[in-house]
C-alpha cells in the first residue's frame, strides 16, 4: 500500500466542491472506528512521516481528511500488533520514541507460533470447526 492511500484509508479523504456539487468524502478508518476499537496491524512498518500524524491523532485526539481543513474529533480505543521489535526499532530512529511510549502502555507479548508447538492442535480445530461445521474429524 502506498504512503499516500495508507493516509486516505487512515483518516479519509475529500475532495472539494466542483461548480455547487457536494465535496466527495471518503470515511477513513479512524472516523469508521467512532466509540470502537481501531486496530492497527503491522505498526512495526508505517512510514516516520506517517507516525508523526498519528501521534498527533493520539496526542491531540484530532485528524484532518486528506484534503479537507475541517478538524475532526477522534473517539476510539487503539490495539496495536506488529511483527517488529519495535524497542530495538526506536533504538535504530526508525520508529518514534515518543509514538513508542505512547502506543506500549498494555503490551501483550506473544511468542511465535514456533515457539509454541503444543497451540498447534488447538488452533487447527479450531480453524477445522470454522471451516466444516458439524463434520466429523478423522
Amino acid at each position: 500500500m502506498t504512503e499516500s492511500l495508507f493516509e486516505s484509508e487512515l483518516f479519509g479523504y475529500e475532495k472539494r466542491r466542483i461548480h455547487r456539487r457536494p465535496p466527495q468524502r471518503k470515511t477513513g478508518l479512524v472516523e469508521a472506528a467512532a466509540g470502537g476499537t481501531l486496530f492497527l496491524d503491522e505498526l512495526g512498518d508505517i512510514p516516520l512521516h506517517l507516525q508523526v500524524k498519528l501521534l498527533r491523532l493520539l496526542e491531540s485526539g484530532t485528524f484532518r481528511r486528506v484534503g479537507s481543513v475541517e478538524t475532526l474529533r477522534a473517539d476510539f480505543r487503539l490495539v496495536a500488533a506488529t511483527h517488529r521489535n519495535l524497542e530495538e526499532m526506536v533504538d535504530a530512529e526508525t520508529f518514534r520514541r515518543d509514538l513508542y511510549y505512547r502506543i506500549s502502555a498494555f503490551p501483550i507479548p506473544l511468542p511465535a507460533l514456533r515457539e509454541r508447538g503444543e497451540d498447534i492442535p488447538l488452533l487447527a480445530q479450531v480453524m477445522l470447526n470454522r471451516l466444516a461445521p458439524g463434520r466429523p474429524l478423522r
